[in-house]
């Protein structure tokens, strides 16, 4: 299992971490290169290899041998999974949740970021024909065989017929083609893309559906689907591939798996791992609530925000856990304006008419832009462990476009630009529009999260600076998803968003203007046909000929403009990039961290030993 984990993270390193750090460079192969190492992290992770035994494809961990038993307690912020259905996962818990029973075809190296197999036995790749070779002999949690009617059946029914979540689906449009699949025998498919398409193979890393247990809930058609595997479903309704099995949900208090007796890898005496009996996931309702778990040894494992860090690493010389700093992370944080013009079913306007008119205004956006003070974020909220972020590209990302420089907050450019647009200020310094419309706008971010918590306080204060009246309102995380995504009744937010630094095409969902994540100018399914702005239509070429590019090089051109565009036009604007830095009980053996994967991105083979 590769836990990778996503959260904001940077390249400003103190504190004494810096031995840590990751450097980002590019080579022939799109690898991640590794900068100095330390003691603790970058060691040496040795990946599982191909074994067969009486007849079963294994695959063997590398590492030592460790005790069976125990339990690894986690957590998650917020309420909780929302679905325990990975093709209906629109949330980071859910998809954390579903990725921990469900295996892919591939999965990611977590040292280098190649493609390798996971479900598959191997792959071979001729220009537009990936032919799949599964691995013989593996078996369902309830016994049955995992085969190619699986695989057929996950990709033709579910992903490519649009059931669930259809992210994966709309990254694979290729000028208006999906790829197609056939089975070749029982462990055989081969997948045909229209052209050759360089997002592919990282993209059937995606879960894999037993057919057997599926094909009810599809035959239903969609909408039943959709509430398939609920968070109320029986646990023992579940039948997995991967390493841990849900066996208990409590709403609002934890989610409790415990280890499949059928997983495919074995450890070097021919043991079926994982080590572990159970995994927990704590539901926790906010930041402080999980620092106090942890400090009360709750917790097994933290990610520590920047303004907790310096305690914790002198907590660390007396106590029982290891501080590891894992380096750039993949997430982006941002802010947006909602640039919706359009109306809901009733005929009423999703964003008030007059505050249309600010958001799709570049000037207004721009100097929303520079009056950011993200030096002062990053000083006063990340404690100086982050870096201000102007791209969608994360600062680790081989596709990052380093012509575009950071710039300091600049009020004064900032009223140029609003003076532009006609913006004028009474004698109290008060913001109005040329039609003289006071400007006031609603900022919002999910209530819990204190680092965006404090994000949108700093904002509210920079932006009336300007003279703007901001209604700061942190609100439940489901309800914001809903505004987001449903009612799209917001004006401005912060939120993050997940990401790889290896493959920008998982962004296609959010740039694309159908997409299911555009969420800066959002369309429903009714909205689809509506018009686009030209920034739009410019970002819909780019992501469609970046994925169509074979060669990096080529590759790296579109996504250099897209990077521009999203840089000059704002719409969404970046705040600042965290280093990760998490700390795990000493206790915790088989421990490997990797800026990709995280500190236990390989959960299968972690025991509990000496502390």
């Amino acid at each position: 299992m590769r836990r990778v984990i996503y959260v904001i993270l940077s390249l400003l390193i103190v504190l004494g971490l810096c031995k840590a750090c990751l450097r980002a460079d590019v080579n022939n192969n799109d690898k991640i290169q590794t900068g100095e190492k330390s003691e603790t992290l970058f060691a040496d992770y040795p990946i599982e290899q191909n074994v067969t035994i009486n007849g079963v494809d294994y695959l063997q961990s590398q590492v030592p041998v460790g005790k069976f038993g125990g339990t690894f307690v986690s957590s998650t912020i917020g309420e909780g999974p929302k679905t325990f259905n990975p093709f209906n996962a629109k949330d980071n818990t859910s998809a954390t949740m579903s990725e921990v029973m469900y295996d892919g075809l591939v999965t990611t190296n977590p040292v280098t970021g190649e493609v390798i197999p996971k479900l598959a036995k191997s792959f071979t790749v001729n220009d537009c024909e990936y032919v799949i070779s599964l691995r013989k002999g593996l078996k369902w949690s309830d016994g049955k065989p995992i085969t190619a009617d699986d695989v057929f059946y996950t990709w033709n029914t579910i992903i490519f017929g649009g059931f669930g979540n259809t992210s994966t689906r709309d990254s694979l449009y290729i000028e208006g083609k999906l790829p197609k699949i056939e089975k070749i025998d029982d462990y055989t498919v081969k997948f045909t893309t229209p052209k050759p398409f360089a997002p592919f193979l990282r993209t059937l890393g995606a879960p894999i559906a037993p057919k057997h247990i599926f094909e009810s809930a599809t035959n239903r058609g969609k909408e039943y689907f959709d509430g398939y595997l609920s968070t109320n479903t029986d646990p023992k309704e579940f039948v997995i591939s991967g390493a841990f099995k849900l066996k208990e949900y409590v709403p609002a208090q934890r989610v409790v798996f415990e280890k499949n007796p059928n997983y495919y890898v074995i450890n070097k005496d021919n043991e079926k791992l994982p080590y572990l009996e159970k995994l927990v996931y704590l539901i926790v309702g906010d930041v402080n609530n999980q620092v106090l778990k942890f400090e009360g040894g709750e917790l097994d494992e933290i990610s520590i925000q920047g303004a907790n860090v310096a305690r914790f690493k002198e907590m660390e010389k007396h106590s029982d856990f290891t501080v590891y700093n894992i380096g750039p992370d993949t997430g982006t944080m941002y802010i947006s304006v909602n640039l919706n013009d359009r109306k809901d079913e009733k005929g009423k306007f999703y964003v008030d008419p007059k505050k249309q008119k600010w958001f799709r205004d570049k000037n207004f956006r721009q100097a929303i832009d520079f009056a950011i003070d993200r030096d002062n974020m990053v000083f006063n909220i990340a404690r100086g462990l982050a870096e201000p972020l102007f791209t969608p590209e994360t600062l680790n990302s081989i596709f990052l476009n380093k012509n575009l420089k950071p710039y300091p907050r600049n009020l004064e450019k900032s009223k140029e630009l609003l003076k532009k647009s006609g913006f004028y200020w009474d004698k109290k310094g008060k913001l109005f529009d040329k039609s003289g419309n006071r400007v006031e706008f609603d900022l919002y971010t999910n209530a819990g999260n204190t680092e965006r918590e404090a994000i949108g306080v700093m904002v509210k204060q920079d932006l009336e600076d300007l003279g703007m009246k901001i209604n700061f309102k942190p609100v439940e995380f489901n309800s914001l998803v809903n505004k987001l995504m449903s009612t799209m009744d917001w004006d401005m937010v912060i939120m993050g968003f997940t990401g790889s630094p290896l493959e920008p095409n998982g962004g296609k969902n959010v740039w694309m203007s159908d997409g299911t994540l555009h969420i800066f100018n959002q369309r429903l399914e009714k909205d689809l046909n509506s018009p686009r702005l030209d920034f739009e239509k410019r970002l819909d070429y780019l992501y469609n000929q970046g994925a169509l590019a074979v060669k990096f090089e080529d590759r790296k051109k579109y996504y250099d403009e897209y990077q521009a565009i999203v840089y000059d036009e704002k719409p969404l604007i970046y705040i600042y990039s965290p280093i990760r830095i998490v700390a795990l009980r000493n206790k915790f053996k088989n421990i490997y961290p990797t800026s990709l994967g995280g500190v236990v991105h390989n959960l299968e083979e972690v025991y509990i030993g000496e502390k």
